[in-house]
């Protein structure tokens, strides 16, 4: 990729977006960390999904949807309003 093709997938210069996800980072690292969440849990808890997922078979897929859902309705807004907020400022 040139630069400016990679400039333009990113969205920003390349040391800019580092710096902005280092700091996006940071940030979400303290809110997890006063949630008490280590980042452990977060791998522990996806290995015992997969470990459920294989044990449980079919029974599985319906707790794979509720999480999927649950997700859903978190994402989809969210991404929403970022589109929203982002075609008000073309």
């Amino acid at each position: 990729m040139a630069d400016g093709s990679l400039t333009r997938f990113l969205g920003d210069s390349p040391l800019r977006v580092l710096v902005r996800l280092v700091f996006l980072s940071f940030i979400v690292g303290v809110v997890m960390a006063a949630l008490g969440l280590e980042p452990y849990d977060i791998l522990n808890s996806l290995i015992r999904f997969f470990e459920g997922l294989w044990e449980m078979g079919f029974s599985a897929i319906d707790k794979a949807l509720r999480y999927f859902l649950l997700g859903v309705v978190i994402v989809v807004p969210v991404w929403l309003i970022i589109r929203l907020t982002r075609a008000g400022r073309s």
